[in-house]
């Protein structure tokens, strides 16, 4: 892992992997899958903000929490033209014609389409995490939330000690989205023997899952559909 950082005595060379190092390769699984997805550059910035707690906001957004050898919770929240433009996309590198694409990012297609984005970077994100960290930590279904007004939902993980940080992605056009992530207070020490396994390519992943992107079946909840929203904070406790 190339953030991973050594101690300063040069005679133990511990390698230590904390908080910030797993965000960084969380980053870098929603640059590479979206930018390979999309066929477009999607990059981040260069800065990670610390916040208080996590929290789905308008007007797309999505979560997924993972566990095992450690906990997190993962969130997404896109605008609308990030969103489309990243609907857009994808669909489009797939083949599909233009005229046969949803226009409103409040469509189910779009938040279809998101969920399973999310699937394909968190599952990334796990098999780095699994095999350079020789760790175990599984994910739960990506849930997306799309709404047209103006509200803010905090999501509790269930964290002890949480750290909780935000950092912003760029789209090929410049529409911004942010990741929001928060995991247990931990870290990771080598032994002396230690070596880095590689993770899976995740050029594989991805054409693996848009093979059965027309049948994937991530839930979608429209602010439309009162019910659907209702079950969805229901959910989450709420």
């Amino acid at each position: 892992m190339s953030s991973m950082t050594e101690a300063s005595n040069p005679e133990m060379a511990t390698v230590v992997v904390g908080p910030e190092d797993i965000l960084l390769e969380l980053c870098g699984s929603v640059s590479s899958v979206l930018s390979t997805a999309c066929h477009k550059p999607v990059r981040h910035a260069q800065m990670i903000q610390s916040i208080q707690n996590t929290s789905l906001k308008p007007d797309i957004s999505g979560f997924v929490v993972f566990e095992g050898g450690f906990t997190g919770l993962v969130v997404l929240n896109f605008s609308a033209d990030a969103a489309m433009e990243i609907y857009q996309d994808y669909m489009l590198s797939m083949g599909m014609d233009e005229s046969s694409l949803a226009v409103q990012y409040t469509s189910d297609e779009v938040s279809d389409i998101v969920g399973e984005l999310m699937n394909q970077i968190v599952g990334d994100f796990i098999n780095k995490v699994n095999m350079r960290l020789q760790s175990c930590v599984d994910q739960s279904q990506p849930k997306v939330l799309t709404s047209g007004r103006q509200l803010t939902i905090s999501i509790d993980a269930g964290l002890q000690t949480p750290i909780t940080k935000r950092v912003a992605f760029y789209t090929n056009n410049n529409n911004t989205f942010y990741l929001e992530y928060s995991m247990d207070d931990t870290e990771f020490v080598a032994t002396a023997d230690y070596t880095a396994r590689d993770a899976h390519d995740p050029d594989a992943v991805i054409a693996g899952h848009q093979s059965q992107v027309e049948q994937a079946e991530v839930p979608a909840i429209s602010a439309a559909n009162a019910n659907d929203s209702d079950a969805l904070l229901s959910e989450l406790g709420l």
